[in-house]
This record gives structure tokens, C-alpha cells and sequence, in this order.
């Protein structure tokens, strides 16, 4: 069993119709059919949704996301239409809110991976691969990929794995075309942010994106991008493979969560436990500086 610890109940906005509570964003839809995206402080680590709030992460993950389509858009459109908050909404839903394009959206997680970690490690040591991906012998946690690679999963509900898939079963399910244009698209976004955050001494192990279509029928980005919650950001300076690396994402709650501190087993089935004030502090600070160290300025947490 997972999901929520404790189940949200969602603002009532007049003109607004609540779709959907996800781990992280809660979507509404408009009078005119948009889509209205709302970031949280909510935090999920091992399936569940954590009773314990990162405070200011809702303001910082929309800001980041905003930034970066900026610096994507000439590769790719994504479905913004506006950041203002609708009339009647809760005040502190300014700064964490997105108005976009209802998109028809593509039910696959679309990963790159520069990096060996995570998932992708656990199936290395068993086969030699990633999503059926042949990779060379000898590499080990945290090895640097001569090529990023592909590597999609099937969306699940709030509770359950993500299912790593092969490129394969992506063509056999949604063709061949649009696989490809996937798979493409994919790692030309992961190729560009790879470069802007080395740039800034941060190494982007791997990343997942979501796509749909819009009403032309043309491809384009949607919910988040390349923030510390869809990615894994390490410290270009602590970099050592044959080990777990330091991160600015939300590894360090996952770290405490399996520490005796935590008295918790994420194979127990009971719910996780709340993160000390301590933990919350930390992970608060590893977002923001992966946010300063990426744009060059300090994050409006609110």
C-alpha cells in the first residue's frame, strides 16, 4: 500500500472544475477548457506522499519550469499560456500557478540518462542494459555514459512504479513516428540542459519529461522540466563514481527515510513517518541552491 499519507482536499474555486490531485500538482480546468496547474510543497519519496511539507518548493519548481522553457524554446514549444492566478483563487496560489493549453497528452515518461544511477543501475547489474539499452561492461554507480540514452516508462497512478519499458514497446503502443520523435526530442532538451547546468557547475545525471499534442497536432512540453523534482542534479565538484553522489534533489529525504533515525522500512507498507524540521530545512536548502546556482538569482519562495 502507498499514495497519500494524508489525502489533500482541494481549494473550491469558483469557475474552476477540480480534475485531479497528483503527488505533487493539483489541475483544475477553466470555463474555456485550460488547464490549470497548481505546485504544492508536497514531496514524495518511495511511492508515497510524504505528511511533511517542503515550505516556499510549489514557488520554486514553477519558476525554475518557466525558466528553463525560456531557454528551450527554440528546440521546443511547451503549453503556458499564462502564470496569473484565475479570479477567486487562494492568495497563495500567485507564483505557483501555470494556465496552459489542454494538451492530448502522451501517457509516456520520457527519461534520458547521462549518467548510471538509480533504476537504471539496478538493471545494469542484473543484465547489462537500461530499458534494454546495451551498455559497455565495467561501469558503476554514477559512471558517466559515452551517450545519453532513451529510456522511457509507462506513467502510473499515484502509488505504484513507473514501468521502465524498452524503445521497442513505445513504437509497438504509440508507432514508430511519434517513438522516434519522442526519443529525439528527448534527448536534444536533455543535451541542452546538460550543457547550461555544467556550465554552472552542476552535472544533470538524468531527467524525465511529458509531452502532448496540441490542437495543430504538434508536439510540445508540458508540466515540469528540469527541475530538482523531475531530475537528478549533482555537484560537478563531488563528482566520483563507484558511489551514491551528493544531489540537489530529494535524495537527502530519501537517505533519512532509510536510516535507523527514521525507523522505517519503504517495504513495510505503513506509511512514512514525518521529516524532522531539521531534514525539512536541509532539503529546502538543497533546492534553492541548485535554483541560484542554474539561473543566477535568489529563488521568491513567498
Amino acid at each position: 500500500m502507498s499514495g497519500f499519507v494524508t489525502a489533500p482536499v482541494p481549494a473550491e474555486v469558483p469557475g474552476l472544475t477540480h480534475v485531479h490531485t497528483g503527488k505533487v500538482r493539483d489541475l483544475y480546468t477553466d470555463a474555456d477548457g485550460a488547464l490549470v496547474l497548481v505546485a504544492s510543497d508536497r514531496v514524495s519519496a518511495y511511492d508515497w506522499v510524504l505528511p511533511t511539507e517542503i515550505p516556499g518548493k510549489g514557488r520554486l519548481l514553477t519558476s525554475l519550469s518557466l525558466w528553463w522553457f525560456d531557454r528551450l524554446a527554440d528546440l521546443v514549444g511547451h503549453h503556458v499560456i499564462s502564470t496569473d492566478p484565475p479570479p477567486g483563487a487562494p492568495a497563495d496560489w500567485a507564483g505557483r500557478t501555470l494556465v496552459c493549453r489542454n494538451l492530448a497528452m502522451v501517457p509516456v515518461e520520457c527519461v534520458a540518462r547521462g549518467y548510471l544511477t538509480g533504476s537504471g543501475l539496478a538493471e545494469y547489474r542484473e543484465r547489462g542494459t537500461v530499458c534494454e539499452v546495451p551498455l559497455p561492461p565495467g561501469l558503476t554507480d554514477g559512471s558517466r555514459l559515452a551517450e545519453p540514452v532513451f529510456t522511457p516508462a509507462l506513467k502510473a497512478e499515484v502509488g505504484d512504479h513507473d514501468e521502465n519499458v524498452s524503445f521497442a514497446a513505445v513504437a509497438a503502443r504509440h508507432g514508430a513516428g511519434l517513438a522516434a520523435e519522442l526519443r529525439d526530442r528527448t534527448l536534444a532538451i536533455y543535451a541542452r540542459g546538460r550543457a547550461v547546468a555544467e556550465e554552472r557547475g552542476i552535472l544533470l545525471a538524468d531527467t524525465k519529461f511529458e509531452f502532448g499534442h496540441d490542437a495543430d497536432g504538434r508536439l510540445v512540453l508540458a508540466d515540469e522540466v528540469l527541475t530538482p523534482d523531475s531530475s537528478r542534479f549533482w555537484p560537478a565538484e563531488g563528482w566520483a563514481p563507484g558511489r551514491p553522489q551528493p544531489s540537489f534533489d530529494k535524495q537527502y529525504i530519501r537517505d533519512w527515510l532509510t536510516s535507523p533515525a527514521a525507523e522505517w522500512d519503504p517495504a513495510g507498507g505503513a506509511p512514512p513517518p514525518p521529516l524532522p524540521a531539521d531534514v525539512v530545512a536541509r532539503t529546502r536548502e538543497k533546492y534553492v541552491e541548485a535554483y541560484e546556482r542554474l539561473t543566477g538569482e535568489r529563488p521568491d519562495l513567498g
